[in-house]
């Protein structure tokens, strides 16, 4: 009777032993080898053809990582330059060849790391580093406007140190060029012209937005012989979202601050032949003193239409010299007709309340005028004129961008005030 509890320990002592051999071998690798094996040295399995040394590597030439002597395999390939971008490869089906299919950033810094198996299945790793060469030819690209505050109105702007004009080469441009907004916001970029983009989102800013802009396209190739700059990066905040809108035909204009009205003016535009502009504008700045002659507009000197006057509270919504401005010389019609020469005027109080109230960036919109509609881009910031379809249109990720007209070209600044 002492022997059968024995023996019943010994058996169950057997059975533990090969539960435990059944688990390792599950656990295992192909032909039995663990899985937490550290990978052996692939120097000796694995060749590429970037540079040795100090050298650096033709950003024209692709990678290409093989097997030496056919044994073995490439399972993994990961090529991130000091950015943090990944390098777009292929690998074939027999495991024996890995190369690159998208362009090697220039002046960049290389890790790759390239993971093996031998010929029976046990794991290898190698990491390559090299950098290379810097271009000779660099597109810069500076954003607007300046670092600050501004209405939720003011577009993004990029201005590039080269022209880009082939499709694929401004695709490779725009999807370098990062914005970020919080609260966010749908948007997207617009080609002005070969050098200049605007973004604008689909509606305008959230107000008291954070608005973040930068470039990824440092080494990045544009072209054959041009390559992404590193650019500064461009922080932007929106205040309060002021909307003033001014109706021609009712000679009234009602102030929103997000979306309550605050105040309404009695306004005089611009009469016929002189009709203040529709559409959206955006202010651009705001000057306490102007003078303002009709010279500068092409209005003879002596004319009846002559004009040289001092203007006060003068805020700016078009190159080519359109106010929102003091115009004490005409309020008995204000509020009952339209006799300016284009620009939107007030009584002295009200212009110096708009001129504290709004700030750049602010919209300023004109409806009920028989004049024509504010232009996109060439005599301010009109972008918001644009349907969202249409904008989109000027993208080269969306529908193509379509051919920069004359008319859409910026232009400098044309300080040519007019009352």
């Amino acid at each position: 009777m002492t022997h059968t509890p024995r023996t019943r320990t010994v058996v169950s002592c057997s059975l533990v032993v090969v539960t435990l051999v059944a688990a390792a071998t599950a656990c295992g690798g192909p032909d039995g080898h663990p899985l937490s094996a550290r990978p052996f040295d692939a120097a000796g399995q694995v060749s590429f053809n970037g540079p040795s040394g100090k050298e650096k590597a033709d950003p024209d030439k692709p990678l290409e990582i093989t097997v030496k002597g056919g044994d073995g395999r490439i399972t993994d390939v990961t090529a991130v330059d000091a950015e943090g971008r990944h390098l777009a490869g292929e690998l074939a089906a027999d495991g024996k060849r890995w190369h690159s299919t998208a362009p090697l950033a220039a002046g960049a810094r290389y890790t790759v790391k390239v993971s093996t198996e031998d010929e029976d299945g046990a794991p290898g790793s190698r990491t390559l580093s090299f950098g290379t060469a810097s271009p000779k030819r660099l597109l810069k690209v500076s954003f607007g406007p300046e670092k600050g505050t501004y209405g939720v109105g003011q577009p993004v702007t990029a201005e590039l140190s080269a022209p880009v004009r082939d499709k694929a080469a401004r695709a490779t441009v725009e999807r370098a060029l990062k914005v970020r907004s919080t609260p966010a916001a749908t948007g997207s970029w617009y080609w002005v012209d070969d050098k200049n983009l605007h973004y604008r989102p689909q509606e305008y800013w959230p107000a008291d937005a954070t608005i973040e802009v930068r470039s990824n396209l440092a080494g990045i190739k544009v072209t054959n012989s041009l390559y992404g700059a590193a650019a500064k990066p461009l922080k932007l905040t929106t205040g309060d979202r002021i909307e003033a809108v001014t109706d021609a035909s009712a000679h009234t204009m009602t102030v929103k601050r997000n979306g309550e009205v605050i105040n309404t003016i009695p306004v005089t535009t611009g009469k016929p032949g002189f009709s203040t502009r529709n559409g959206v504008k955006v202010v651009l700045g705001k000057e306490y003193y102007v003078r303002m002659r009709g010279t500068s507009i092409g209005i003879a000197e002596g004319s009846s239409e002559s004009y040289d006057l001092p203007v006060y509270y003068a805020t700016r919504v078009t190159w080519s010299g359109e106010y929102v401005h003091a115009a004490p010389w005409s309020t008995g019609s204000q509020g009952n007709a339209n006799v300016s020469h284009g620009c939107t005027g007030m009584s002295t109080d009200d212009a110096e309340w708009f001129f504290e109230t709004v700030r750049q960036g602010d919209i300023v919109k004109v409806v009920g005028s028989i004049g024509d509609t504010m232009t996109p881009f060439d005599n301010g910031f009109g972008d918001w004129n644009l349907s969202w379809e249409k904008w989109q249109k000027g993208s080269a990720l969306h529908n193509g961008t379509p051919d920069s007209p004359a008319g859409n070209t910026v232009q400098a600044a044309r300080l040519r005030p007019h009352v």
